[in-house]
């Protein structure tokens, strides 16, 4: 038995890395972990990936909250590894190192035309409209006919933050930039595109639900859309879920276009596979070819092409994961590889190095995933430490060695005591406004909250 605690380093506070943190906790292990993020806050998507108006998850930042706030889990924020401390040196003061960096960049298209001036990238608006401190504070919002490429809640989320009345925005936590900017939207029609049928989509039955319950818009289903083969029949028939996203879709179809009286509106088009973004140095169409189903819930094009004029147009396939410089990488599947959490390189394991979260599988799963992948990689962390594979040297001074290094450095980190300052400092911004909290988006405004500095001749 080792006469010190097992030191760990968990990478990212969102989600994946807290639960991650909180899993190794309840083992009962003596253990110390200290869990860093680039951020100068928690919470990683769950603060900066969700729409504002979505009231659900003040239930996972409570969760999330109330693991930090016992105390037994140190916090250290504005830390980015790889540019401020590396992966090796990290090595060196922790017996053990979980990356749950997550994923927070866009996958691309593949299709001509991707780069042109007004196709952005979906997880690029969401940050915006976030408040993400590394995004910049004002977005092109001039298009009045806009295409989102993708059938899953993000597409949702960025269709319904686009074409909602702002005044139902101005309640959330929404920051003052964002709702300045979306008051002078010319939004007009959203176009939602997926290239299989409505048994295949990514909706969940609530968004879509939401979404038709959003002040400001209408929503239009084409009938013609509703095909239906072999595997989709399945589907239908076996899934709770997807039976009750094709109900949803099946009502929004009846709705008359000729009763549609709101200002925008959203026209969700599916079985249509996007072929090329054009225009002449910006985005001034899409071109859609029209698909059918093959039997097997997969679709081939018909050569039914369509053109949309639009002025924009948003990619919403997918979140892709980001390498960390020294750790092994699959740059096909854009995670770190890994058995169960152990991360391997060339097919061996990787001694002291694991894995958990999007990072570890893919952008695919919800939170009850997220537990799921965190009890595997801490049960097989515990086997390794119970093999030997994994020693508490002591190496780390007990964390004070990193310190040392960032602090020798000039590397500002914030703390947990920080956060709750940066918190209650946001609570008072949305208390003059008339709601919970107002976001502060600048990260040097954030560090100096968190860190009681002075900042723009004002001492936090």
């Amino acid at each position: 038995m080792s006469d010190h605690p097992l030191q760990v380093a968990v990478i990212g506070a969102g989600p994946a890395g807290i639960y991650a943190a909180d899993t190794l906790i309840k083992t009962g292990r003596d253990v110390k972990i200290d869990l860093f993020d680039r951020l100068p806050a928690p919470y990683g998507l769950v603060r900066y990936g969700v729409a504002p108006d979505h009231p659900r998850i003040r239930g996972i930042i409570t969760a999330l909250y109330n693991v930090l706030k016992r105390g037994d889990i140190r916090f250290l924020g504005n830390v980015d590894v790889g540019e401020h401390i590396s992966l090796e040196e990290l090595h060196r003061f922790y017996d053990a190192i979980i990356i749950a960096t997550g994923a927070n960049a866009d996958r691309p298209l593949g299709i001509p035309g991707e780069d042109l001036p007004g196709s952005f990238g979906g997880a690029d608006f969401v940050s915006w409209y976030d408040g993400h401190p590394d995004y910049p504070r004002t977005w092109d919002l001039s298009a009045s006919d806009i295409a989102i490429i993708g059938v899953g809640n993000v597409a949702l989320d960025i269709s319904r933050i686009l074409a909602k009345d702002p005044d139902a925005l101005a309640v959330t936590e929404i920051p003052p930039n964002v709702e300045e900017g979306l008051r002078a939207s010319k939004a007009r029609n959203v176009h939602i595109f997926g290239r299989r049928g409505p048994a295949q989509v990514k909706f969940t039955p609530l968004e879509l639900r939401e979404l038709g319950e959003a002040p400001g818009l209408d929503v239009q289903v084409y009938p013609e859309d509703f095909q239906y083969d072999d595997a989709s029949e399945k589907r239908i028939e076996d899934d709770r879920i997807t039976r009750q996203v094709v109900e949803e879709l099946t009502e929004f179809a009846f709705n008359d276009p000729e009763d549609m009286d709101e200002p925008r509106r959203i026209h969700i088009h599916l079985l249509s596979a996007p072929v090329e973004i054009y225009g002449d140095g910006k985005v001034e169409g899409i071109r859609i070819e029209r698909t059918r189903l093959t039997g097997d819930g997969r679709v081939e094009g018909t050569g039914e092409i369509e053109d949309y004029p639009v002025q924009a147009v948003y990619r919403a396939i997918g979140y892709a994961s980001a390498p960390i410089e020294g750790a092994p990488w699959d740059p096909i599947h854009r995670v770190i590889p890994n058995v169960g959490g152990r991360a391997v390189a060339d097919g061996q394991q990787v001694e002291g190095l694991y894995v958990t979260g999007w990072v570890k599988r893919g952008p695919v799963g919800l939170i009850g995933s997220t537990k799921s992948d965190a009890k595997e990689t801490i049960t097989n962390l515990g086997e390794d430490v119970d093999a030997g594979k994994v020693h508490a040297t002591g190496a780390g001074n007990g964390g004070e060695g990193v310190l040392e290094l960032l602090r020798a450095r000039g590397v500002r980190w914030t703390t947990w005591d920080g956060w709750e300052r940066l918190e209650d400092y946001e609570k008072q911004l949305g208390a003059q406004r008339g709601r919970e909290r107002t976001k502060v988006v600048d990260r040097e405004t954030m560090t100096a909250i968190s860190r009681g500095e002075e900042h723009d001749g004002k001492v936090f």
